[in-house]
C-alpha cells in the first residue's frame, strides 16, 4: 500500500520527496543497527526516491538496492588507482556541456542533477557547475557538432537527461533534430527504475513523434529495480517507438553472480529491455569496494553463455581514459 500511494504521485513530487537522510532511510528499512557502518558525506550525498526505496526488503542489510545507495564508510578508504576522474572526461571537453570521445557521437551533459546518487557513480566528482550548457553554450555546441559533420547521433546525459523539466527537453530535441546530420539521438538515464512515473505520456507521445531514431539506454542493475509498474513503463516506451537497451555495471556484493545476472537479463526482456552492455567497475575514488577482479568478471562471462541465449547476454567492457571505444574484455585470456 505504502508502495502504491508513493507511485500515484506525479514524477517531480516524487523526485521532490526523495529520501535525503541516512537516519530515516535506515528507520524505513529497519535497520538502525547499520548506523555505526555508514557516514554522511558531505559531498555526492545520499539521494534516493521512495519507489525505489520501495522496492528494498525490510530488515536485510544486504539487500542489493540498497548497497548501491547507502554511504559506506569503505568510500572514505584512499586506494591507490582509484580517481576522481577515471576516464580523464576532462581532457575531451572542448565545448562547455559537450564531451567529444567518440567519433561518430557526443555526449551533452544537460544537467548535472540525478534522481539518485549511485555509490559507485563515475561522474561524482565531475564539475558539472563548469559544463552546464547556458543559452550561449548551447549556440556554441550547435556550432560545433555543425562543424564536426562526422557526428551523427547525440547522447543526452548528465546527470540524467530526464532529471529535467519535459519544456528543457523537448527544446533539446528540437534544436538537436533541426541539424541534418543527426539520425540518432540517445539517452543514458536510471528514471525508469527509480521513479517509473517519468515515463509520462507528455514524453512519450514527444518521443514517439521525432524524426530521429530515439535509444533509452536505461541503468539497471539489477532484477529486484524491475517491478510490475516499472516493467509496464517501460514496455509503453517500447509501444512508442523508443528502441530500450541496458547498461550494467558489475558491482561486487550487488550483482556478481550467476542468478542475479541471468534474472536481470531475463526480467529486462520481460520487460521490453534488451541487454546491452555489463562494464567493469571504473576506478572511481570511493567505490573501490565495490569492485571484483577482471578474472572473475571473466568467469562468471562465461556461465552466461552458457546459461542465457546470445541476444541475452550483454557485452562485458570496460571503458578507458582516451580511448575512442569501449573495450572488450578479452574473455579468453587465462581460460
Amino acid at each position: 500500500m505504502i508502495n502504491h500511494l508513493i507511485t500515484q504521485k506525479n514524477w517531480q513530487t516524487q523526485l521532490s520527496e526523495a529520501i535525503t537522510s541516512v537516519d530515516e532511510l535506515l528507520s524505513i528499512l529497519q535497520l538502525e543497527s547499520m548506523r555505526a557502518e555508514v557516514y554522511v558525506p558531505k559531498h555526492f550525498e545520499l539521494r534516493v526516491p521512495r519507489g525505489f526505496v520501495a522496492k528494498m526488503a525490510i530488515g536485510d542489510r544486504n539487500d542489493p538496492l540498497l548497497k548501491q545507495v547507502l554511504p559506506d564508510q569503505q568510500e572514505q578508504i584512499n586506494v591507490t588507482g582509484y580517481v576522481a576522474d577515471p576516464l580523464s572526461e576532462n581532457t575531451q571537453n572542448p565545448v562547455k556541456g559537450l564531451l567529444h570521445k567518440y567519433q561518430s557521437r557526443v555526449l551533452l551533459t544537460i544537467t548535472g542533477a540525478c534522481a539518485i546518487h549511485c555509490r559507485y557513480c563515475f561522474r561524482q566528482h565531475f564539475d558539472y557547475s563548469a559544463n552546464m550548457p547556458t543559452a550561449d553554450a548551447k549556440e556554441n555546441i550547435i556550432n560545433y557538432i555543425n562543424a564536426n559533420p562526422e557526428v551523427n547521433e547525440v547522447i543526452l546525459s548528465g546527470g540524467d537527461p530526464l532529471n529535467v523539466t519535459n519544456r528543457r527537453l523537448f527544446s533539446w530535441l528540437d534544436t538537436l533534430e533541426s541539424l541534418p546530420q543527426i539520425t540518432t539521438i540517445r539517452l543514458h538515464t536510471r528514471l525508469p527504475l527509480v521513479i517509473p512515473a517519468r515515463l509520462d505520456a507528455a514524453l512519450l507521445e514527444r518521443l514517439s513523434r521525432s524524426r530521429c531514431h530515439i535509444v533509452m539506454v536505461i541503468h539497471c542493475n539489477h532484477a529486484n529495480e524491475i517491478d510490475a509498474l516499472t516493467a509496464e513503463y517501460l514496455q509503453r516506451a517500447r509501444a512508442a517507438g523508443v528502441t530500450l537497451l541496458n547498461q550494467a555495471v558489475l558491482l561486487k556484493g550487488v550483482n556478481d553472480t550467476l542468478n542475479a545476472q541471468v534474472q536481470l537479463s531475463q526480467r529486462l526482456f520481460a520487460s521490453g529491455v534488451l541487454p546491452y552492455y555489463l562494464h567493469v567497475l571504473d576506478k572511481v575514488a570511493g567505490a573501490a569496494h565495490f569492485d571484483s577482479s577482471e578474472q572473475a568478471a571473466i568467469e562468471l562471462y562465461w556461465s552466461l553463455l552458457a546459461s542465457l541465449p546470445g541476444y541475452l547476454v550483454p557485452k562485458l567492457v570496460r571503458e578507458l581514459p582516451n580511448r575512442p571505444f569501449k573495450v572488450p574484455i578479452d574473455i579468453y585470456s587465462n581460460s
